[in-house]
């Protein structure tokens, strides 16, 4: 009976923990869409192939390290995804710096996605200042 309890509780805290909204789940999952998009102009129509796909696998990194560190075995592994989720963050504004350098994106379009990364940087980046303070 002690072990039914106990399991009917994990479960109704990971439904919680679930309904939960996680905004930087959301933004980065939204931004990966973006990004997609952008992909598929600058192939289709701007017929660029090299950094299309620099900044695919940067932009949609960001949420599918976010997605691995919720599944994350200890503290230290969460953050450690976030890290690198921060990291692909940056290395994805790098290349809409160059794309828009390049026209190969207007002013409109870069700072639309710009800003949209950057927020995504201050939330990542407020995350692990917040999780650091917490364990030392």
């Amino acid at each position: 009976m002690e072990r039914i309890l106990q399991l009917k509780i994990k479960n109704y805290e990971l439904k919680i923990l679930e309904m939960k909204e996680n905004i930087i789940q959301q933004k980065s999952f939204a931004f990966a869409i973006r990004i997609v998009e952008l992909f598929k102009y600058l192939q289709n129509e701007k017929k660029e192939f090299v950094l299309s796909k620099q900044i695919l696998r940067s932009g949609t990194s960001i949420g599918a390290n976010i997605e691995e560190s919720i599944g994350g075995a200890s503290d230290k592994d969460f953050l450690h995804k976030l890290t690198i989720s921060y990291k692909e963050a940056r290395e994805t504004i790098y290349w809409l710096k160059l794309l828009h350098d390049t026209q190969y994106i207007s002013e409109k379009e870069f700072n639309s996605l710009h800003n949209d990364a950057e927020e995504i940087c201050k939330i990542l980046a407020k995350i692990q200042i917040t999780l650091k303070s917490r364990n030392s």
